[in-house]
């Protein structure tokens, strides 16, 4: 089915592993974002990432001042 299409088996192979990725990233951020909306919490993982985009900024700050 692939050759009819022009396309190899092992490029097959990475297109659909990119794609699981894919998918799998849009579903959690899907959940995490109904999550929220539902019970107006943030997620643990978001509190950590809000954390260390701040002391990346203060970082930042520093070091351009």
């Amino acid at each position: 089915m692939w050759n009819e299409l022009g396309i190899s088996g092992g490029t097959a192979i990475v297109i659909l592993i990119a794609l699981y990725f894919v998918i799998k990233w849009a579903v959690k951020n899907g959940i995490k974002e109904a999550y929220s909306a539902i019970t107006g919490k943030k997620t643990d993982e978001d509190i950590k990432n809000e954390k260390e985009l701040k002391e990346l900024g203060a970082d930042l700050k520093i070091k351009l001042s």
